[in-house]
């Protein structure tokens, strides 16, 4: 069973689909992630998170659970997003959870709304990190810092040649997590450097 560890909606279950791919982020590991946030960004009150794959919702929902105002999750599956919708709807949170099914890749191309935190959590096999990577870049606010799983310890090239500095990382079994923080310059001249606390 997958539920929300902290927050006004400790406890709820998540509807998990029997789904190739699907793979929540574990209870242990979201408790440590969202720690390292609230610690980075000094609380998750009124903060506005992108979660890019959703899955079963529990890193958009574990955020609106600790104080997000704004999150969207997106999710690619029909009863995928369904399940997600329910539950948003369960908790009476359609207020701050917006579900959203869509490729997320296209969805962020088409948007231009940004945001503190994006979690890219694809499914392992999809190969889809890169494009995420490069697609959070865009909808990132400066300061703004990314959630990144993936099943290999090997990734560093890739971060560095896409302008990411790595600000805390961790393993579980197989699967590693970082949090990432943008140190390429931007356009405007903004570096995009989350400040020192």
């Amino acid at each position: 069973m997958v539920r929300i560890v902290g927050g006004r909606y400790k406890r709820t279950p998540l509807s998990v689909a029997d789904r190739e791919g699907l793979r929540p982020t574990p209870e242990r590991v979201r408790e440590t992630v969202f720690d390292w946030l609230a610690h980075l960004l000094g609380g998750l009150e009124g903060i506005s998170c992108c979660d890019m794959f959703a899955g079963s919702g529990a890193l958009g929902l574990e955020a609106a659970s600790r104080g997000a105002s704004r999150v969207v999750s997106i999710e690619l599956d029909r009863r995928g997003a369904a399940a997600i919708r329910a539950t948003v709807q369960k908790l009476s949170a359609a207020d701050v959870v917006e579900v959203v099914q869509a490729d997320a890749l296209a969805w962020l191309a088409r948007s231009d709304e940004r945001f503190d935190v994006i979690f890219i959590d694809p499914p392992f096999a999809a190969g889809l990190h890169a494009q995420a990577l490069a697609a959070a870049r865009a909808r990132l606010r400066p300061g703004g810092l990314v959630y990144w799983e993936s099943d290999c310890e090997a990734g560093e090239a890739l971060l560095a040649a896409q302008g990411w500095g790595v600000v805390r990382a961790g393993r579980a079994g197989a699967v590693f997590y970082r949090l990432l923080e943008s140190v390429e310059p931007r356009e405007n001249g903004d570096q995009g450097v989350r400040p020192s606390s």
